[in-house]
């Protein structure tokens, strides 16, 4: 249990972030503070593995989505583990220091992927540890007050790069300006023999920083993510993909979807309904008429924007649909604001064949 539900007014968070605190009394007020940066959240329940070694930005390039070969002490990067399929496993954030890979992951993923990094190794220099009981992850949007922790002598802080279309990457989304371009977010490790530095440090729940990310459009593997989820759908090519990189498992299916199909399914957010005061949860369905077109997979109320939701949907589902939220008994309006087109993806002009009954001169 992390020592900031200890405070005045916390109450823990349900799954996936138990063990932290959801809020401390006041869930709006929290939120403003945090989206002002004057707040951090308390992500102690975060898995943390280090890999150290020779190659081990050129192994983790080998096997994951994003280019990693370049990246530079205190640089941050976001790389998804995909299945031979092209779906999603694990969502990792990646900050080096010089001498060790430092992986940021959701805590139930911690185990499976470090045995899973454990099983490619073969003969290559690296070394795989869980750094978890020792370091704990604080969430910010802006600069935390307290040093980071830099075992390695560079401060271990990864920058969200979600706020811009990374280098290989491309976004689907076509908002001029996306409400990511104010998605200021990071996550610091620090010595959990040192937490006790945050005792005056004003505090936001989970729930604070789920509905900044929401409007952000930024999606999160334990709750956008199902088990045939793929890049194209969530609009991760933006930060997570690179387009031009080498051979990886799952490459063929991001090529092949991006060039010359379309995902099946696309993410929305849903501006909610809020007369009844019921905030649906996640895998509350989403209908059209009497057909199910998709499902909540997360929602919040924002200080700003009342009740908010992103949500999977068929890909087909009309963006001007009149869309229900049925949670429990009760049925919640919902206006769809489009993240991911229909016709995202087949980005590959068509071939251009030469005609039948011509002859080159």
């Amino acid at each position: 249990m992390s020592e900031f539900l200890s405070r005045p007014g916390a109450v823990e968070a349900a799954e996936p972030d138990a063990g932290v605190a959801a809020h401390y009394g006041n869930p709006l007020a929290e939120q403003r503070a945090l989206a002002r940066g004057e707040a951090v959240v308390d992500l102690s329940h975060r898995g943390v593995l280090t890999i150290t070694g020779p190659d081990r930005l050129s192994w983790l390039h080998s096997l994951t989505s994003q280019n990693l070969s370049g990246l530079k002490p205190g640089d941050s990067a976001e790389t998804l583990l995909l299945a031979q399929t092209g779906r999603i496993e694990h969502a990792i954030r990646v900050v080096d220091d010089g001498t060790s890979a430092w992986l940021l992951v959701e805590g139930p993923e911690t185990q499976s992927l470090r045995e899973w990094l454990d099983s490619m190794r073969f003969m290559l220099r690296v070394e795989i540890a869980d750094r978890s009981d020792e370091f704990a992850v604080i969430g910010s949007l802006g600069e935390l007050p307290v040093a980071a922790a830099a075992p390695g002598g560079v401060p271990l802080v990864w920058v969200d790069p979600w706020h811009e279309v990374v280098q290989g990457g491309y976004q689907y989304a076509g908002e001029h300006e996306h409400p990511a371009a104010q998605w200021t977010w990071r996550e610091s490790l620090i010595e959990r023999s040192r937490l006790g530095e945050f005792a005056d440090v004003p505090a936001a729940g989970v729930l604070a920083m789920e509905a900044l990310r929401i409007a952000s459009w930024r999606p999160r593997r334990s709750s956008e993510v199902d088990d045939k989820t793929i890049p194209h759908e969530l609009d991760w090519m933006r930060s997570a993909v690179h387009l031009s990189k080498g051979c990886y498992r799952g490459q063929e299916t991001v090529a092949k979807v991006h060039n010359l199909g379309h995902p099946p399914r696309r993410l929305v957010m849903l501006h909610l309904d809020g007369s009844d005061s019921v905030l649906p949860e996640a895998g509350s369905p989403v209908v059209s008429g009497d057909k199910q077109v998709g499902r909540v997979t997360s929602s919040a109320m924002h200080w700003e924007l009342g009740p908010i939701a992103l949500a999977v949907l068929k890909r087909t589902t009309d963006p001007d649909a009149t869309l229900t939220v049925l949670a429990g008994e009760t049925e919640v309006a919902a206006t769809q604001e489009v993240i991911v087109p229909v016709d995202a993806g087949s980005v590959a002009p068509p071939p251009r064949l030469p005609r039948l009954g011509l002859s080159a001169r």
